[in-house]
């Protein structure tokens, strides 16, 4: 739905004027062409359908599991909303199973598994070790952070200044996951001041 206003109209549309579901702020943007007016109404009303149905499935979540001690603070972190918080607890499990932040970031997938030797790539060991549930959540909480919380984003965009968007992506997520790690093992809560430090 962006693309089809930003390349008819040359309009940036941001995520909530699209999911607005009791104001079309769509359809007016795409009146100048009958075809793409179709497809938009098309794409809004699935958008809308799927809107629906996913804060369905949510209402009966939150109401059989509730978030529990030392999970809860999670809530503070950028970007971690009730059912990222969920997740990352019922995927994590006993957070004490996890020695040190390395093993967590490594079970959440965010961190590299190459084999090197003198300095040349010899293989990957198993790219797929780790839980893929708990990389999704901390990659849809950077880019819930990346959208809404401003540190986040300047820390983004500094290191898309140096590199490609998905390492930015993935080094936010891997400074939200330390970040977490640290609220559940220690019971602390966020502190923006000490995650964007670097």
């Amino acid at each position: 739905m962006q693309n089809i206003v930003s390349r008819n109209n040359g309009i940036k549309l941001k995520v909530g004027d699209v999911k607005a579901m009791k104001t079309d702020r769509v359809a007016p943007l795409l009146t100048a062409n009958e075809d793409i007016a179709l497809a938009g109404k098309v794409s809004k009303e699935i958008i809308d359908f799927l809107t629906r149905k996913i804060k369905a499935i949510e209402h009966v979540v939150e109401g059989k599991v509730k978030l529990r001690e030392p999970y809860d603070p999670l809530l503070d972190v950028p970007g971690i909303g009730k059912i990222l918080a969920l997740t990352i607890m019922l995927e994590t499990g006993p957070i004490s199973r996890f020695d040190k932040v390395g093993n967590f970031v490594f079970y959440r997938r965010k961190v590299s598994s190459k084999w090197v030797s003198n300095e040349k790539a010899k293989g990957k060991k198993n790219k797929k070790s780790g839980n893929k549930y708990l990389a999704w959540a901390f990659s849809e909480a950077a880019e819930f952070a990346r959208r809404l919380h401003d540190e986040s984003r300047a820390y983004y965009n500094r290191k898309m200044q140096r590199t490609n968007f998905m390492t930015a992506h993935n080094a936010l997520a891997h400074k939200l996951a330390r970040a977490a790690y640290y609220i559940m093992r220690d019971h602390v809560p966020f502190m923006p001041e000490k995650l964007f430090v670097s």
